[in-house]
């Protein structure tokens, strides 16, 4: 069986999202953190691991003190992030093992995942060395000057919206980071573009949203109760499911 390191992001600052008390992946939704159920159906895989959970400096202490038991029984290891995502990544990225095949990096603040998404993601990566789910833009877009006027309308024609988790072979994704140009992307999927390297898309879900705002927490609560559940005969068909990313 192939092994995962399992990588979540939670270093951010959470500006947009305006809560006194807490930062997006630690504010409770139901009966538990952001973050929990973000890592939730990833830890309860045989495949996993490793897994590590990426958190700013300057709330390490706390984090540990407030989810001491959970990070305890779950084996998640702290790391400290830096000024960004990426920054906060490649962090966590030196602490994964040699003998681990393939790490999966998943935004802490989107709790929505159902494990028949990762069958056939991991099984994807791997196939092919590098997956991520995306859903194809649907939208009309436009782009908007300074002064919120519209300068153009944008051809949706083969844009798809990326998604997490992004799975790739421990080794292409490191090779990314070392060769990584700063530290500005905001996917890792970005940084194995630019080796070169195909990757496969397999297709997203709605469901599967980033919190970003209050208004996401409420709408994250309604869809936790929507996501789709394993069949009986799951062993024998994996990906039966397979239209409910859609």
């Amino acid at each position: 069986m192939p092994s995962f390191a399992l990588i979540l992001p939670a270093a951010g600052a959470s500006r947009r999202f305006r809560d006194r008390h807490y930062k997006k992946p630690f504010v409770p939704l139901g009966d538990r953190a952001v973050w929990l159920h973000a890592a939730e159906k990833f830890l309860a895989r045989n495949d996993i691991a490793q897994s590590f959970i990426v958190v700013a400096n300057d709330d390490v202490e706390w984090f540990r003190e407030k989810f001491a038991a959970n990070l305890m029984i779950l084996g998640i290891q702290v790391v400290r992030g830096g000024a960004t995502r990426c920054e906060s990544v490649a962090k966590a990225l030196a602490h994964v093992r040699d003998d681990v095949e393939y790490v999966c990096v998943h935004d802490a603040a989107r709790p929505v995942v159902s494990e028949l998404w990762l069958d056939e993601l991991f099984a994807a990566a791997e196939k092919t060395g590098a997956a991520i789910p995306a859903c194809p833009v649907t939208q009309t877009l436009k782009r908007v000057g300074n002064d919120h006027r519209i300068e153009a309308t944008v051809p949706r024609d083969g844009l798809w919206q990326a998604q997490t988790p992004q799975v790739f072979r421990r080794e292409l994704l490191q090779q990314a980071y070392a060769n990584r140009p700063n530290d500005q992307a905001t996917d890792d999927a970005a940084l194995v573009e630019q080796l070169g390297h195909p990757i496969t898309v397999v297709r997203g879900s709605a469901l599967n949203i980033k919190i970003t705002t209050r208004e996401d927490l409420k709408i994250a609560g309604a869809m936790i109760k929507l996501l789709p559940k394993p069949k009986l005969d799951r062993d024998r068909h994996p990906f039966a499911e397979d239209d409910l990313w859609r």
